[in-house]
């Protein structure tokens, strides 16, 4: 089982995620995103592990681009995708994916169910 979080380490929900990921025995595959940001392709594809109908569920919509880029008002789900490469601070975290799911650590425990 190959599993991948996408952590950064400054937030402790993400830290808190890989540390249980740890105490369950699985070393996974740490994407510091904010570092390598994720393909468009790639962003899509947690879009739909995450069993979202728009990018916009996996957005940190307290951040600065988001507010200054207007995304709130954006219609386009290309719009978002862009703005997520283009500003990887907008994307939430940590995402832990395993296999075609994905979850959200808000709170850690929720990525239990996907593995």
């Amino acid at each position: 089982m190959t599993v991948t979080i996408y952590h950064n380490p400054r937030c402790s929900k993400s830290r808190q995620t890989l540390s249980l990921l740890q105490e369950k025995s699985i070393e996974p595959e740490v994407v510091l995103y904010l570092e390598n940001p994720p393909s468009k392709a790639v962003l899509k594809s947690l879009v739909a592990k995450l069993g979202l109908k728009s990018a916009r569920g996996m957005m940190r919509v307290k951040e600065a681009p988001y507010i200054e880029l207007d995304l709130n008002n954006a219609k386009a789900e290309s719009a978002l995708i862009d703005a997520i490469a283009e500003n990887p601070i907008l994307m939430e975290r940590p995402i832990v994916v395993n296999g075609d799911k994905a979850a959200i650590g808000r709170p850690p425990e929720a990525v239990l169910e996907i593995l």
